[in-house]
């Protein structure tokens, strides 16, 4: 068990770093936070109008719109603008928080990994990376890819994301796990 719990801890660790490097230095995921020059007048224009806190999609008819009012509205919007917007009613800081959180995440994603790994049987480096990639392609395709294809985002700095720390994972888990 203690072998599992050191692999799963720097596996947590590998990931963490990779998601620091990967968010900061390397500035991967620029493209899905751009600046808007306007940013100041749309944050105003929410706030005048009192929005409340929680994610939106627009144009959206409440959920108890007709079928009709529904099919009224695609005809509308089409070729329109929309956006999605994820609002927040005041700016906090929880830096400390928010990293604590973070390698607690991975943490749990390396364990279960581990968990997953020393059950198989003739387990060696190839099958541990293979393994390793495939778990975060799952949860790539399903989540991250998924998202993209209904609110045309781009998914390419999850993609690498997925594939350099779940491999770098994988052969560390590979290679600590197979010491013997």
């Amino acid at each position: 068990m203690k072998n599992q719990l050191i692999g799963a801890l720097v596996g947590g660790l590998i990931l963490f770093i990779w998601q620091f490097i990967s968010f900061g230095p390397g500035n991967f995921h620029g493209s899905q936070m751009q600046h808007l020059p306007q940013q100041d007048a749309i944050l105003q224009a929410l706030a005048d109008n009192n929005v409340p806190e929680g994610e939106y999609y627009l144009p959206r008819l409440p959920f108890d719109a007709s079928a009709e009012e529904q099919e009224q509205l695609g005809r509308d919007a089409e070729g329109k603008p929309w956006a999605k917007i994820q609002y927040h009613n005041a700016f906090k800081q929880s830096f400390g928080s928010n990293l604590a959180r973070g390698f607690l995440i991975d943490f749990l994603a390396a364990f279960f990994l581990v968990w997953i790994l020393v059950r198989m049987k003739d387990l060696d480096m190839k099958t541990a990376v293979l393994t390793s990639l495939a778990t975060g392609a799952i949860g790539y395709l399903t989540i991250t890819y998924l998202d993209t294809v209904w609110f045309k985002s781009t998914s390419i700095p999850v993609l690498i994301d997925t594939v350099v720390q779940w491999g770098l994972v994988g052969a560390w888990l590979g290679w600590w796990l197979n010491r013997d």
